[in-house]
């Protein structure tokens, strides 16, 4: 009987370190956050990652896993993207929606290749480097700008481009990727969307291409009328075709992406959702393959459980908190930042007063969304906070700062400089134009600043408090209802904000961002 009891007891043991295990690998999504039009390559046992910015700077992110499932920023292809009006906020012009969209990852013979497109210059962007995590990046641009393309390097020695939405193109790139090959541009494929019906809304776009086991595959998205986002997979035993479609997964609206394979042999899938106001998340499906084609799904479902590591959290991978003190050697904005289109780099510091971020006027602006150097970062689902103290004794007259969520219909906290005094005040654009719905009177230098977003469920509704004291929390002015708006094509941000509009020269200072992945009781 003693035996057993030991064996009883020792099964416990067993059951209870055994038992919470269970469940608790990977979930889909895998990031919880705006990190739309992922493009994924392993090196040895090293995956990475880009993704879309759009109108931020830095941008195209390089993220790096071990797992698929944990994710850190680690370097982004380019500081700014090119000195135009729309970047720089000059001239009344912006980039919104914009800038460089999605781009093609590739590694070839030790060096990485980042290759994305954009409206705002009209061209196609190439960039290279030995060292994705360090860099130095060598930056090739030429016309045209091709849309949504996959940067191929065939095993001769030829490199390519497809591109196109609908009617797909190949064009062939001259050896050091300095531009196309004259007479090499050719249709590809007649009508790429075919497979998923004769009523498309959006044709086949976002193409990636791949070669497994000699033959090719062609992910592309797309969309039938009465449907949702869906994958389509074009195959072919040449890299010039012909090419054959199959519809590969229509579930949940993920879509856009590709394929990636473990070093033990599994193959998954990476595509991203539409996710309301947070912005486009990604996800992974698992692959098998039958008969020569990528089989995506659990029976033609995304699972929301995969085999593989639990998440640790989006913090600090991809957003974190900043106390804005730099030790030594330590770069002045670490990369979960991004500035609002190309910042003006005279009129902002970590340095000139120690443990702040000191944001300066250069000019006068007519509103928040034409402002130079918002400072921002991702939002996260489920939910997220994001807080600050600010100090606004340098502050002139006419000046606006504080903390905002950034997309078109934006909310804002912040102080107001009107008429030799200052006020705490609460904006409310979701209406589709800024409305001031709360006013308090400031009789002090300092005032705790914060927003909280909930997107469960597709909630979407943030609400904005400030604090006297960095304790006691009082709600200001109306909950807004975030809208993701393709107008500005992202998810909302954080942003951290100062703009003049009467006379430039003002101050403030930023002691320190902290962000959360939860929020407090509606109220408190």
């Amino acid at each position: 009987m003693k035996n057993l009891s030991q064996l009883g007891f020792l099964a416990l043991v067993y059951l209870c370190l055994v038992l919470p295990a269970v469940g608790q690998g990977a979930k889909n999504p895998i990031i919880h956050a705006d990190v739309p039009d992922i493009a994924i390559i392993r090196v040895g046992d090293t995956y990475y990652m880009s993704s879309t910015t759009m109108h931020m700077s830095p941008g195209v992110p390089i993220m790096k896993s071990k797992d698929l499932v944990n994710w850190k920023l680690v370097n982004y292809a380019y500081d700014t993207l090119a000195n135009v009006d729309e970047l720089t906020f000059t001239n009344g012009k912006s980039t919104y929606g914009r800038g460089s969209w999605a781009s093609s990852l590739r590694h070839h013979n030790g060096t990485f290749y980042v290759t994305t497109f954009a409206q705002t210059t009209e061209k196609t962007h190439v960039y290279t480097t030995k060292d994705i995590e360090k860099g130095p990046w060598k930056a090739i641009s030429f016309r045209p700008s091709y849309h949504d393309h996959t940067l191929f390097f065939e095993e001769d020695g030829r490199v390519y481009l497809i591109y196109g939405a609908g009617k797909l193109r190949m064009v062939e790139l001259q050896t050091d990727l300095s531009g196309p090959k004259p007479g090499t541009d050719r249709v590809l494929i007649e009508n790429a969307s075919a497979p998923a019906g004769s009523t498309i809304n959006l044709q086949a776009e976002g193409s990636q291409l791949f070669k497994v086991n000699g033959k090719y595959y062609l992910f592309n998205i797309t969309w039938p009328k009465d449907g949702m986002r869906t994958v389509v997979v074009n195959r072919a035993d040449k890299i010039t075709g012909p090419y054959e479609g199959r519809l590969a997964l229509q579930d949940k609206g993920v879509a856009q992406g590709g394929l990636i394979d473990t070093p033990n042999g599994d193959w998954y899938a990476y595509l991203f959702r539409d996710y309301g106001a947070v912005g486009r998340i990604p996800y992974l499906v698992p692959v098998k393959w039958e008969d020569g084609w990528p089989v995506l799904g659990i029976d033609g479902k995304v699972p929301d459980k995969l085999n593989l590591p639990a998440s640790k959290g989006l913090m600090p991978g991809i957003v974190a908190s900043d106390e804005f003190t730099r030790k030594k050697g330590e770069a002045a904005l670490p990369l979960v930042w991004q500035w609002n289109h190309n910042p003006d780099n005279q009129l902002w510091s970590v340095t000139e007063r120690k443990g702040f971020l000191r944001l300066t006027t250069g000019r006068v602006d007519t509103s928040f969304l034409l402002a130079r150097n918002t400072l921002t970062q991702r939002t996260i689902g489920p939910e997220s906070a994001g807080a600050t103290l600010l100090d606004v004794s340098r502050m002139k007259d006419g000046d606006f700062a504080g903390l905002a969520l950034l997309q078109q219909r934006y909310g804002l906290v912040g102080v107001k400089f009107e008429n030799g005094a200052k006020f705490i005040v609460m904006v409310n654009a979701q209406s589709g134009r800024p409305e001031e719905v709360g006013r308090i009177p400031l009789q002090q230098n300092n005032v705790y600043l914060k927003a909280e977003c909930d997107f469960k469920e597709r909630k979407d509704e943030a609400n904005f408090f400030y604090s006297l004291d960095g304790k006691t929390w009082k709600k200001i002015g109306s909950p807004l209802k975030m809208v993701y708006t393709l107008p500005h094509f992202m998810g909302y941000r954080f942003g951290l904000f100062n703009y003049a509009t009467k006379t430039p020269g003002g101050q403030v200072d930023f002691d320190y961002f902290r962000i959360e992945d939860r929020i407090t009781a509606p109220g408190n």
